[in-house]
């Protein structure tokens, strides 16, 4: 059985990808999240990322990159091909964003991990209504509102919102997935997960052009 690592951001993506990795018998060992020194995500909280890997009986590796990024990243990925005795990668990618190669293939290529990318090129229909049907809740954690209002933030993903992202999506033509940056999304359940999640108290902020689920301040 393959060890792998499944490069985590918290979103309907990386779940999705989780549930094919286990599907094909690949050995998820960690989620692991990539990050600057001080990282601040405003669609993908690590606070609850973390509660994500603990629901899911996960570790959670938090792992610090810095520029030059493609030898930061090739250096972590290969401390932990190495500490964790890995085999390969599961990303969530969909596809290439803005035309560049994919980000960690090449990055994986010179360490000889594999990459899995069960995701990969799939019909956008077939991602969402897979995501459906195994159950997977996902909230819309952060908007660009160049594309969606700011009234989007917070909902879940359920088959009605799905139906009219889609028309959306098809109007004006975006990625009905957001894998161009269109719109994240945080998973609260779905397979694999002990306790759903809560977002009780959970407020939408703006910073520029994006509008985002913030955590009640303690």
């Amino acid at each position: 059985m393959s060890r792998v690592i499944l490069l985590w951001s918290g979103g309907k993506d990386a779940m999705l990808a989780l549930c094919h990795a286990r599907q094909a018998g690949l050995q998820v060992v960690a989620l692991a999240t990539f990050a600057p020194p001080d990282p601040l995500f405003l669609a993908h909280p690590l606070p609850l990322v973390r509660r994500q890997a603990a629901a899911l009986g996960l570790p959670h590796l938090l792992v610090t990159i810095e520029a030059p990024f493609e030898q930061s990243y090739e250096t972590a990925l290969s401390r932990l091909q190495q500490e964790w005795a890995l085999d390969g990668v599961v990303t969530g990618d969909i596809d290439s964003v803005a035309g560049a190669p994919n980000w960690i293939r090449e990055r994986c290529r010179p360490l000889g991990l594999t990459v899995h990318t069960p995701l990969w090129q799939q019909s956008r229909q077939t991602l969402l209504t897979d995501m459906l049907a195994r159950g997977i809740i996902a909230h819309i954690s952060c908007v660009d509102t160049r594309v969606l209002a700011p009234e989007w933030v917070g909902r879940i993903l359920d088959a009605t919102t799905l139906a009219k992202l889609q028309q959306q999506a098809e109007r004006k033509g975006f990625d009905a997935c957001g894998e161009q940056g269109e719109y994240h999304t945080m998973v609260t359940d779905g397979p694999g997960f002990a306790t759903p999640l809560y977002l009780a108290g959970w407020q939408v902020r703006r910073q520029d052009h994006l509008a985002y689920l913030a955590e009640p301040q303690r």
